[in-house]
């Protein structure tokens, strides 16, 4: 049922922005109407044309009573009344809460799992696949932090995306990835079953987390290389723990003061992360609603060498495509996503 009270709500609030915008607003408030304009815009368009649409049809009923009219309206009706449930589906998606981190930059961090060299080489393959993903895009891939295994493969990385809503598109590559395929240390052939956990974080801004400089301790050191001219001579490292959560990051680039930077930048992420976790599962054990849980301890996806399938078990939806989808092709995979989320929280609206 469309609810014509919060409609006339958002339009309301869009015409109040509007005209405190053309009234010449300055400042930090220009750019905070801004934002929540362009947000408000596409849901007014919705509303106007469901509106629009509602308007139609009652002209079409009124022209039925018109005998000269009657036969063109029986002609349009049916046409109307058929767009009428699919424009409704649409605004009321339209009008599903908007998650405000959708459109920030994101931190990916990957980890090799069960399954020793053959998980850190599959952690490889996936670091790989996002950046490939994200030269699709048009995204900008930074790897911060990157520790590499003698074979190769991926002991831990961290990395930056920035572009146009790279969190909405990469918040549901959380979790546990599984590859199953003869591993390249395997000399009798046999298939192995390996694993790599992935987190993606949206990236926090200095408004979202403020960090007492008495939480937290800052310690250099000399970065780790493998040996030679990689090794750094100086205690340019830098690694922050944040006493009252227990996290710890660390940098490794060849300047100290990025170091701090970025080090400082990773940890607030994973603060603001956890604050995000902590709304989310206070708000699901309220509404029982584990729609897109994101618990990273989860298995969401396995990769299957010798049938050369992904299957992502969370919308139990199978591609015989490996080898696209490892280079790189998953956006059949996460509009997919998107699509199950949206329709699961269209549900959970309709049922409060």
């Amino acid at each position: 049922m469309v609810p014509f009270e919060k409609l006339s709500r958002i339009t309301e609030r869009f015409e109040f922005l509007e005209a405190q915008m053309n009234a010449g607003a300055e400042g930090a408030d220009i750019a905070a109407l801004g934002r929540e304009y362009s947000e408000l815009r596409p849901v007014v368009d919705q509303i106007i044309s469901y509106k629009q649409l509602l308007a139609d049809i009652a002209e079409c009923e009124a022209m039925m009573q018109d005998p000269e009219m009657k036969e063109l309206a029986q002609d349009e009706l049916p046409q109307l009344q058929a767009r009428l449930p699919v424009e409704e589906e649409e605004l009321q998606l339209s009008l599903l809460p908007k998650d405000a981190a959708d459109a920030r930059p994101a931190m990916i961090e990957i980890r090799p799992g069960t399954g020793g060299d053959e998980a850190a080489l599959f952690a490889g393959d996936l670091m790989r696949m996002y950046q490939r993903y994200a030269e699709g895009r048009g995204w900008k891939f930074d790897v911060l932090e990157e520790s590499v295994t003698e074979l190769g493969g991926i002991k831990e990385a961290v990395i930056h995306v920035k572009g146009e809503n790279v969190f909405q598109r990469l918040k549901f590559e959380s979790g546990v990835h599984r590859v199953q395929r003869v591993p390249e240390t395997e000399s009798g052939g046999r298939i192995h079953t390996s694993a790599a956990t992935v987190a993606v974080l949206p990236e926090a801004e200095d408004v979202d987390i403020t960090i007492n400089p008495g939480d937290i301790r800052i310690d250099t050191m000399r970065a780790s290389g493998s040996g030679g001219q990689h090794v750094n001579t100086t205690d340019s490292a830098v690694r922050i723990t944040h006493m009252p959560s227990g996290i710890v990051v660390t940098s490794s680039e060849k300047s100290q003061h990025r170091n701090r930077e970025i080090a400082m930048q990773v940890l607030k992420t994973r603060l603001f992360d956890m604050e995000r976790q902590n709304l989310h599962d206070e708000r699901s054990e309220a509404r029982k609603d584990q729609v897109g849980s994101g618990d990273r301890s989860e298995r969401i996806r396995t990769y299957n060498f010798p049938q050369g399938r992904v299957s992502d078990h969370r919308i139990t939806m199978t591609l015989y495509k490996l080898d696209q989808v490892i280079a790189g092709d998953l956006d059949e995979f996460i509009n997919a996503l998107l699509a199950d989320d949206q329709a699961r929280r269209l549900a959970a609206e309709e049922n409060l």
